[in-house]
C-alpha cells in the first residue's frame, strides 16, 4: 500500500448500562471499526445526553454523523468508515 495512508476516524458509541442492544452494537463496532478511536458514551453520565438519545441508543455516530441507532446492523458501520476515509485523504493517523 504504497502512498496509501490511514485516515483517522472517531466513533463515538452512546450506550447506557444494562442495555442489551447496546452491547450487541458494541460487539459490532469493535469489530467494524478497527483502526478507529472508539469512544463509549454513558449518557446516563450526562443530563444533556439523556435528553437527547434517552429512548434512541445505542446511537453509532462515525466522524460526527450518525449512522445507526437501536439495532445496529452489521455492515453499516464499516461502510461508513470507508466513505469517510475515501473523502478524507488529508487526516492521517
Amino acid at each position: 500500500m504504497i502512498g496509501r495512508r490511514r485516515v483517522a476516524v472517531l466513533v463515538d458509541v452512546y450506550t447506557r448500562e444494562r442495555c442489551g442492544l447496546c452491547v450487541e452494537a458494541e460487539r459490532i463496532v469493535t469489530t467494524e471499526a478497527r483502526g478507529a478511536t472508539i469512544r463509549r458514551i454513558d449518557i446516563d453520565a450526562d443530563p444533556e445526553l439523556q435528553l437527547r438519545y434517552n429512548l434512541r441508543v445505542p446511537v453509532v455516530v462515525v466522524d460526527g454523523t450518525e449512522v445507526a441507532e437501536g439495532r445496529v446492523v452489521p455492515g453499516v458501520v464499516r461502510a461508513a468508515l470507508r466513505a469517510v476515509r475515501r473523502r478524507a485523504p488529508s487526516r492521517v493517523a
